[in-house]
């Protein structure tokens, strides 16, 4: 999102419970404890990575988006976290692959809402299985396309009926651009990544989580 309108729609919408459920699903692999360095990949405007640093008070976040104006805002919402907890979070500007990130392996990868936005979706596994440190743990959340298009209008209405008009058409996109369960099964078979269990979790996310095998 290079256009600073959408940024901007999407930064005031409300993701708050697809946000917390995120980092609950996070905690319940890792652990509220958990220990080392967290790429976030497509941090957009930053509250997951800010969650996570909130909850998990050892941890720390390089959190990386290809979009300026989201980092901007990324940037701002942190000048109102408590000094700690943003002082553990770093923000990268830059796009998979070829980003230039401060680590060469992470001790853990998460990633929200982006791969429905990469033209190749095998980009997101082959990263992460280049960057995930041995039993790393994995987490990817993501919208999964609707059985039909009337379905994914019930979808804009139930959650985004009062958003802006720019944001219910960015969500609707989005919803015919995300990728079927089984779809995400087979990208994950081509790329190896064998340790990554997939499951629906909501009306329109879908979970891959796991540990990358030693």
């Amino acid at each position: 999102m290079e256009d600073e309108t959408q940024a901007l729609a999407y930064a005031r919408a409300d993701f708050a419970d697809s946000n917390s459920n995120f980092v609950r699903h996070f905690t319940e692999l890792a652990g509220k404890e958990f220990a080392g360095t967290v790429l976030d990949l497509g941090c957009g405007p930053g509250d997951i990575a800010l969650r996570l640093v909130r909850t998990c008070p050892r941890l720390v976040v390089h959190a990386l988006d290809g979009s300026a104006p989201m980092l901007q805002l990324a940037r701002k919402a942190a000048a109102s976290t408590p000094e700690e907890e943003a002082g553990r979070v770093t923000w990268i500007q830059g796009v998979v692959p070829g980003a230039a990130l401060p680590r060469a392996s992470y001790n853990a990868v998460v990633s929200n809402s982006l791969l429905h936005h990469l033209p190749d979706p095998a980009v997101l596994w082959d990263t992460i299985r280049g960057v995930a440190a041995p039993g790393a743990p994995v987490v990817v959340m993501d919208l999964f396309r609707p059985a039909s298009p009337d379905a994914a209008l019930a979808i804009i209405d139930r959650y985004a009926a009062r958003e802006a008009e720019i944001l219910r058409h960015d969500f609707l996109a989005s919803l015919h651009a995300s990728f079927e369960p089984d779809e995400i099964q087979r990208q994950l078979a081509a790329a190896k990544l064998d340790g990554l269990v997939v499951r629906v979790v909501s009306d329109r996310h879908v979970l891959v989580a796991g540990r990358l095998g030693g």
